[in-house]
């Protein structure tokens, strides 16, 4: 989630048109990421990115700039710990749904996905990872209930406070226990069908917006929220295999079973050591900024 500040002096461009960044003192070349976009260009979803040369797109950019410099560090990291890469694709408990993502970052996530040196990095690192015991201290037997639940996660304040439900992506029908503390918190704390947050994390700025999964009525009111908007919500709205009473995620207290705590710590713990990894290994190109740096241009509230 972090974006990172310091930068190599100019270098002369590769062959290929120049680099993205350094992992250490290794140049990582501008081609990963020209081969990427092409194979997003030329694929299925081609139809639903933004237009090239737009503010949009230059986001897009940046974004799979992260990934693959992700991607870059952890084979860095695994190659030098003699660890083997983890092939196959993710699937059954590995596979992150929505809200898996959330916990762990888009970034990290798609990097997860796409890198067998991404994988085998997080086994490592989580490997002795145990759940917090404050994670435990308010458990209870009983279930929560569940909300159709729409949430937004933002690099910065600004960012979040200018988005609206529009901007938000659907996790489906969820226990608020299954979602980051803070954003949970704050939904318990808001009319139903109105904007709850900005709050924040150590994975960023929440908003979000719920509405009773059990509520049968297609016309739930909107209440206008303190950010002068409001959002209509109904049970059906959203819902998705992934976001399903079985989605075992949580950053705070919880009555959910243990080995789903265990994997929502694991994913905290990975991305923690991840922003620290970079921070001291990775150096970032001027112009391919992470994507949420309030510093670069085309940084909004677009999500």
């Amino acid at each position: 989630m972090s974006s990172h500040v310091h930068h190599h002096p100019a270098q002369p461009p590769t062959a290929g048109g120049g680099l993205i960044g350094w992992i250490e003192d290794r140049p990582i070349p501008r081609q990963r990421l020209d081969r990427r976009l092409a194979d997003l260009r030329n694929g299925p979803l081609s139809a639903a990115l933004p237009v090239p040369g737009s503010s949009e797109d230059r986001q897009l950019a940046r974004w799979l700039t992260q990934v693959i410099l992700t991607e870059a560090l952890c084979e860095t990291a695994a190659r030098a710990l003699g660890l083997a890469p983890v092939e196959g694709s993710p699937s059954g408990p590995a596979l992150l749904d929505r809200v898996a993502a959330v916990e762990l970052g888009s970034i990290n996530a798609a990097a997860y996905h796409g890198s067998p040196w991404v994988r085998a990095l997080f086994e490592h690192v989580t490997a002795a990872t145990e759940i917090p015991p404050e994670w435990r201290a308010h458990a209870s037997p009983e279930r929560s209930p569940r909300h159709v639940v729409r949430h937004g996660l933002f690099a910065d304040r600004t960012s979040a406070e200018q988005a609206g439900p529009d901007d938000l992506e659907p996790l489906g029908a969820v226990e608020l226990d299954s979602l980051p503390a803070a954003i949970a918190e704050a939904i318990k704390h808001r009319p139903y069908g109105t904007l709850a947050g900005p709050v924040k994390d150590t994975l960023g700025w929440h908003l979000a917006i719920a509405v009773p999964a059990a509520d049968p009525s297609p016309d739930h009111p909107a209440t206008p929220s303190s950010h002068g908007q409001g959002a209509a919500l109904t049970s059906e709205q959203g819902i998705s295999p992934s976001g399903s009473a079985d989605s075992p995620r949580r950053h705070g207290a919880t009555a959910l079973p243990a080995d789903r705590l265990l994997e929502a710590a694991r994913r905290r713990a990975f991305a923690r050591r991840l922003d620290e990894l970079r921070a001291e290994k990775v150096t970032l190109v001027p112009g391919l900024e992470h994507p949420g740096d309030p510093r670069q241009p085309d940084n909004n509230h677009k999500h």
